[in-house]
């Protein structure tokens, strides 16, 4: 059984409000066509929706009728070949930090406690390397040893079990590397498979 997808609710909630009736069983799905897909599009125009949130709610039926395709409830979808409109532009809307409102952010942790260099180490990680939390928090010692035709990289396992190696920035290392050193006794060694954090 293919796996189903995962469609926030409330996207394909409107397109069955448009139609005006639910659908439960597969007729019913079969019975919606193209000429429904492309005035409900419409519609979504004519409410003055943004290009991007007409895009993601086409793209979510199209999902559903993947889905439905996949499980032999449906011969086709209907949404295959249904223009979506053009993005409005290709600039993210997620503000950025400048340099120094970084260099402000990386300075602002104490540097005389070993909490302050942990908040310090995992700054410099975060805005050197752009990873995830959940990237970050997966970081094992032998992660920041790694090394590529002699450049120092950093190993990352990210989102659905990608490995991917970004080459490393010499303060995230040094800064890495100040807080490894105070983080345990002398006598103790860091075993590479450690968790950094």
């Amino acid at each position: 059984m293919p796996r189903q997808p995962s469609i926030p609710y409330s996207l394909t909630y409107d397109f069955f409000r448009f139609l005006r009736r639910p659908l439960h069983q597969p007729e019913e799905f079969r019975a919606v066509t193209r000429a429904h897909i492309l005035a409900w599009r419409a519609d979504l125009e004519k409410q003055g929706l943004a290009g991007a949130t007409i895009r993601r709610k086409l793209a979510a039926l199209a999902s559903l009728y993947d889905y439905l395709c996949e499980c032999n409830a449906v011969l086709h979808s209907p949404v295959r070949g249904v223009r979506r409109p053009a993005v409005d532009t290709l600039e993210g809307k997620t503000p950025a930090l400048g340099d120094a409102q970084a260099r402000a952010l990386l300075n602002a942790p104490p540097a005389d406690t070993l909490k302050g260099r942990r908040d310090r180490a995992i700054l410099a990680v975060l805005l050197f390397h752009a990873l995830r939390r959940e990237e970050l928090t997966r970081l094992c010692v032998k992660d920041f040893n790694q090394e590529r035709r002699g450049v120092p990289h950093l190993r990352v396992q990210g989102k659905g079990g990608k490995l991917r190696f970004i080459p490393t920035h010499a303060s995230a290392l040094r800064l890495v590397a100040e807080y490894l050193e105070g983080n345990r006794p002398p006598s103790t060694h860091i075993e590479i498979q450690d968790s950094v954090w």
